[in-house]
């Protein structure tokens, strides 16, 4: 069976981004730290940078047990502009779902992105596009609060950098549900630790 799972990384103070996020400065000031891991080491908005191509064995190995069956995503209409729309063309394996009220500028389809009005709707849309594959619901944070609100995420995996930003936008802010997770994989490497959660019935 298919499953939801929900990715994000944060600081060790809660952020995931850091002040001043947007188009230009996708994680905030400072915020690019949180992403050494998915780069391979350090790197500036200013240069050239692939994500995926320097990977230590730890990150690689966590985000291959995360995306090697994924069939569809859904992310929120903030990171997707932040990321400048990835340059126009969806990056990812599978269709991405961006959650936003405003669908009227809705993207060319062959780009890959189709923008759904209502997080039910997303993730009905998501999961017909994956089959009997899984859905990714990634940033930014008030996507995964919807999705961990809705009852729906089977899985949870924070990635957390060494790095205290002390403002910005925080992965938990306002969420008061009450989560029991059982821990089933923790990798570790150089810029951070990734913990793997199931997420418990209730």
């Amino acid at each position: 069976m298919s499953k939801v799972i929900a990715t994000i990384t944060m600081s060790v103070d809660g952020y995931v981004t850091g002040p001043d996020d947007g188009p230009g400065c996708g994680l905030g000031v400072g915020g690019e730290r949180l992403h050494y891991w998915v780069m391979g080491g350090p790197w500036t908005y200013d240069n050239e940078h692939e994500p995926g191509t320097d990977m230590e064995a730890a990150d690689k190995a966590f985000f291959a047990s995360l995306t090697g069956s994924l069939g569809a995503g859904i992310c929120g209409r903030g990171m997707y502009e932040s990321a400048g729309a990835w340059g126009g063309t969806n990056p990812f394996d599978g269709p991405l779902f961006v959650l936003t009220h405003r669908i009227a500028d809705q993207p060319d389809p062959s780009a890959g992105f189709t923008f759904v009005d209502g997080f039910d709707a997303a993730l009905a849309a998501a999961r017909e596009a994956a089959g009997d594959k899984d859905v990714a619901i990634s940033g930014g944070a008030d996507t995964i609060r919807q999705a961990l609100r809705a009852g729906v995420v089977d899985t949870l995996a924070v990635s957390t950098a060494p790095v205290v930003l002390g403002a910005g936008k925080r992965l938990f802010d306002g969420f008061t549900d009450d989560l029991e997770l059982a821990i089933t994989a923790v990798h570790h490497s150089t810029y951070a630790v990734h913990t793997v959660y199931d997420v418990l019935e209730p």
